[in-house]
């Protein structure tokens, strides 16, 4: 593994994220106090509890998900996608770096990026809700394993694209009402029976639970069942990035 190739991929990565502080950075914890004002005042005042915690402190993890999952998206798929526009990524191929090498840099920047958002946002959430973490570890586990596996799909998403406007298409029209579908404001238990069964083949749901479960013990599916469901998709995306590179689709052209 050629260290030096990766880090200066993710120091370049990281720099333009400092660089668009306001954009990366304060867009998204203004982005989620709103959420907080709207939902959790405005829909809290009439839903009191859920399955024993107040509904303000329910969405937080729901909340965290949403942002950690479109950040993590829309900074792998723009990182790579420039370097493709430009033209520069094809001093990217002929360097002497793999496509691991390559991978690890602007996934691993995406993946940081993500989660320091995510740490941001609950400290923010705190501050309007009171909230407790039950199983720390395993919160953390999740929040890096959601980080790795969505940089991961954000980077095939920016390989994917030829334009700018296809590269919001999938955050937008698909990723994001997953999300929101998936339980973030509402546990699926709440549903109807038919509803709760096409609920579960939303993949969101299983992320979604398993963060909640680790934040206040209360899951929609099995723990083992969400794990499951994420290294799944992180091995998917790894195998559509190995193919890639591969075949050279979409890079070559």
């Amino acid at each position: 593994m050629n260290w030096t190739a990766v880090g200066a991929i993710y120091r370049f990565e990281m720099s333009r994220f400092f660089r668009t502080l306001l954009q990366s950075f304060i867009s998204p914890v203004i982005s989620t106090s709103l959420y907080f004002v709207v939902f959790g005042a405005a829909i809290g005042s009439r839903i009191d509890e859920v399955e024993g915690v107040s509904y303000g402190a329910f969405i937080v993890p729901g909340l965290v998900m949403l942002s950690v999952i479109t950040q993590a998206i829309s900074n792998a798929s723009f990182g790579i996608y420039f370097p493709k526009f430009i033209g520069t990524i094809y001093e990217l191929l002929s360097a002497p770096i793999n496509f691991l090498e390559i991978v690890a840099g602007y996934v691993g920047a995406a993946a940081t990026k993500a989660l320091f958002i995510g740490i941001v946002i609950l400290m923010t959430a705190s501050l309007f809700v009171p909230m407790r973490i039950e199983h720390p570890f395993a919160m953390l586990a999740f929040l890096l394993l959601t980080c790795l596996s969505f940089a991961l799909l954000g980077f095939i998403l920016g390989i994917w694209a030829s334009n700018f406007e296809q590269l919001q298409l999938v955050p937008l029209l698909v990723v994001t009402p997953l999300v929101f579908l998936g339980g973030s404001f509402y546990s699926i238990s709440m549903l109807p029976g038919i509803w709760q069964k096409i609920a579960l083949a939303n993949p969101v749901v299983y992320l979604i639970s398993g963060f909640r479960w680790s934040f206040y013990g209360l899951a929609d599916v099995p723990i083992a069942v969400s794990l499951l469901a994420i290294a799944a998709f992180t091995g998917i995306c790894l195998a559509v990035i190995w193919w890639i590179f591969r075949t050279g689709w979409r890079i070559r052209d």
